[in-house]
């Protein structure tokens, strides 16, 4: 039986930012990397002309807008960094053709009823037309319980294609940590959606995004800016830890210092040696005595406070 190996990754550009190069990106919210609006949404309402510049005018960062028609697509043209696609329109191939000769990125969603092979070809129409800057968006269903998505499908179509791949969570992003975890290389929100929201699906970006996307900088600030993810992810573990370690102390016959357990330690060490055979037991050791000592330190003093305020 053949297998069919991954295409080279593809990365697009998007103002200032690369979308399937790096780390993930948040298009949509106050506070994301990238806004999008829908003039769909404002359908009767105020024009492209005056609603394009104007969302352009409020706020710094990639702009990225959906039509409601052909055409609103030379304001777009003129005004934006990207064209969306929307769910709606993924089955009209000439709104599709004519926003990929603007030569824009296109964020192509797929529509609730889409095979993977009708959603790569819709691709497949914008590089027809001399666009090879796409991104895709698993956009999933909406139901009234919110948007679901298929993970298995956006993975299958990021494989398939080469090309990156973003989750739609609509206005929650209680499942952006599953998205990323999943591969994508960026999440889609709500135009409007809450402050809080758009920072809590950064920080899954951040943090799930540490772990498991490879990152290969090319500048100082980038590889700066790496390590700070990277540091983001160990903060939130190191303080979990040594909330489990508090848990072992109060749960032990003897806690503190005096009950550590050098071969227990031993063994930690060695388990994490085994994930990380470049830094090995010998530089591992020092670091790990300094966590203990940093939670059993921590447990003393939790343990000390309430008899100190007696």
């Amino acid at each position: 039986m053949s297998t069919t190996a991954p295409l080279e990754r593809a990365a697009v550009g998007l103002g200032a930012l690369t979308v399937g190069a790096g780390p993930a990106v948040v298009i949509g919210g106050s506070g994301a990397d990238a806004r999008w609006i829908s003039l769909r949404d404002r359908h009767g309402g105020v024009p492209a002309a005056e609603s394009v510049p104007a969302a352009r005018a409020e706020g710094v960062g990639p702009l990225l807008v959906e039509p409601s028609s052909a055409g609103d697509l030379p304001v777009i043209a003129e005004s934006a960094d990207g064209v969306v696609v929307g769910a709606a329109w993924m089955r009209d191939s000439e709104l599709v053709r004519a926003a990929a000769r603007l030569g824009l990125p296109v964020l192509l969603q797929r529509a609730s009823s889409a095979t993977l092979e009708e959603w790569l070809a819709v691709a497949g129409h914008c590089v027809a037309e001399g666009n090879d800057q796409i991104m895709l968006c698993e956009s999933g269903r909406a139901h009234p319980g919110g948007a679901t998505f298929d993970l298995v499908l956006m993975r299958a179509a990021r494989m398939r294609s080469g090309r990156p791949v973003l989750a739609d969570l609509g206005a929650d992003p209680a499942l952006a940590a599953a998205a990323i975890a999943a591969g994508a290389d960026g999440l889609l929100l709500d135009p409007g959606a809450a402050e809080q929201d758009a920072l809590a699906a950064l920080e899954a970006t951040r943090i799930v995004g540490a772990v498991t996307r490879r990152e290969v900088p090319d500048s100082v600030p980038a590889a700066r800016d790496a390590i700070d993810r990277v540091d983001a992810a160990l903060a939130v573990l190191l303080e979990r830890r040594a909330e489990l370690a508090g848990t072992i102390q109060r749960l032990k016959p003897v806690g503190g210092f005096a009950g550590r357990d050098a071969a227990r330690e031993r063994q930690v060490v060695a388990e994490m040696a085994r994930r990380a055979p470049v830094l090995g037991e010998a530089r591992l050791a020092p670091i790990m005595n300094a966590v203990i000592e940093a939670g059993l330190h921590l447990a003393e003093e939790r343990r000390s406070a309430p008899a100190e305020r007696d």
